[in-house]
C-alpha cells in the first residue's frame, strides 16, 4: 500500500451466488457456485467517532449488486467477473482500494474436486 491509503479496512466474506461465467460451455449453461472475500481501504475515522452510518460506507447495495452481477453475467473469464466486481466496489467513491478474491467452487475440471480462485487489488 502507498502512504495515501488508509491502514483502516472492512472485510466481507462468504459473499456466494450461482453463476454462469467460465471458458466451457457446460460453465455458461449449467453454471457452477461462486464466493467471494473482500476487503476494503478506506478512511473510518468520522464513523468511528460519530457512530453515523451517514458517514462510512454502506456495503449492503453493493453485496446485492456483486450477487446479482454473479447470477447473470456471463464472462469467459473469472478474472473479468473479478475486475467487474472490483468496479462496483470502487464506483461508491469512498473505497480507497479493494482486494477481491473470486473463488470458483468445484469447476467442471474431470477428476478435479476443488476449487479455483483469483485475488486481484485495484486502487480508486
Amino acid at each position: 500500500m502507498t502512504d495515501n491509503i488508509h491502514a483502516d479496512c472492512i472485510h466481507l466474506e462468504g459473499i456466494r451466488a450461482y453463476g454462469y461465467t467460465g471458458f466451457l460451455t457446460e460453465e455458461q449453461t449449467l453454471g457452477q457456485w461462486y464466493e467471494v472475500e473482500l476487503k476494503l481501504w478506506l478512511d473510518l475515522s468520522r464513523p468511528c467517532q460519530n457512530d453515523c452510518l451517514d458517514d462510512t460506507y454502506d456495503y449492503s447495495s453493493d453485496i446485492r449488486a456483486i450477487l446479482q452481477l454473479i447470477q447473470t453475467a456471463k464472462f469467459k473469464l473469472i478474472e473479468r467477473l473479478a475486475g467487474a466486481i472490483a468496479d462496483i466496489i470502487l464506483a461508491s467513491g469512498k473505497v480507497e482500494q479493494v482486494y477481491v478474491r473470486l473463488i470458483k467452487v468445484n469447476p467442471p475440471i474431470p477428476d478435479f474436486t476443488g476449487t479455483v480462485s483469483i485475488e486481484i487489488t485495484r486502487t480508486a
